[in-house]
């Protein structure tokens, strides 16, 4: 079942020259914020089975749907959310959901990391923005509830959205709440991986090997085409 595309595509990366490297790093810098790791915690998270994962997984006596046991097969695997995105086609809001559904039914093990369960609960809708900041300790639940009175009594009306009104109050800052946000909206995509597709390094060597030959072919080609000439003659 797996089939190491992420791992396939970056090994192929590595091997670029340095400098195509470079202008990679530099292009990314410039779109990729490097003090928003909170994407990326959950998606090279690996997460483990618990003994009744496996025994379901072994015997699938409750009989869910395919999706679910191969997730359940992957975690078994010890493969990364992220690998299993790019292996079975669907978004990373999917996966948060059939994660959440795995520790739910007691198949995954809880991460040590709390942000990592934070995370799936906001991409999978189980969390708003307002109660994913009380999850990860940014506010707590009594200056929610204020925020929440505010939002009705005043920034609704305003058709503002909630967490501009949380920033108003000053619980978090816009930062915090463009990361957050910008997390959600990207793991609505799919994204299919083909690492066939990465371009492939080709030696000089190699290059002027294959010109000897095809010049080689050519010569062959027209003292052929000049003893054909002098028979018909």
């Amino acid at each position: 079942m797996q089939r190491n595309f992420l791992e396939k595509f970056l090994n192929k990366i590595s091997n670029f020259p340095t400098w195509i490297k470079e202008i990679i790093y530099i292009n990314l810098s410039k779109e990729v914020n490097p003090s928003n790791d909170l994407a990326y915690i959950f998606a090279t998270y690996k997460p483990k089975l618990t003994d009744k994962g496996k025994c379901e997984l072994d015997y699938k006596k409750s009989n869910f749907d395919q999706n679910i046991y191969n997730i359940l097969e992957y975690c078994d695997q010890g493969i990364s959310i992220s690998e299993m995105a790019l292996n079975t086609y669907m978004s990373m809001e999917e996966i948060a959901n059939y994660f959440l559904f795995g520790l739910d039914e007691g198949f995954i093990q809880l991460p040590d990391n709390s942000q990592i369960i934070n995370i799936a609960g906001f991409l999978a809708g189980k969390f708003r923005t307002g109660e994913y900041f009380v999850q990860d300790g940014i506010i707590s639940e009594a200056q929610l509830d204020d925020a929440v009175l505010n939002y009705e009594h005043r920034a609704k009306k305003h058709n503002k959205k909630f967490g501009q009104s949380l920033i108003e109050l000053g619980l978090i800052s816009q930062k915090q709440l463009d990361i957050i946000l910008s997390i959600k909206e990207e793991a609505k995509k799919r994204f299919i991986l083909d690492h066939n597709e990465v371009p492939k390094i080709t030696l000089i060597d190699e290059y002027e090997k294959k010109i000897k030959e095809l010049t080689k072919e050519n010569e062959l080609l027209k003292m052929r085409l000049m003893e054909m000439g002098k028979i018909h003659e």
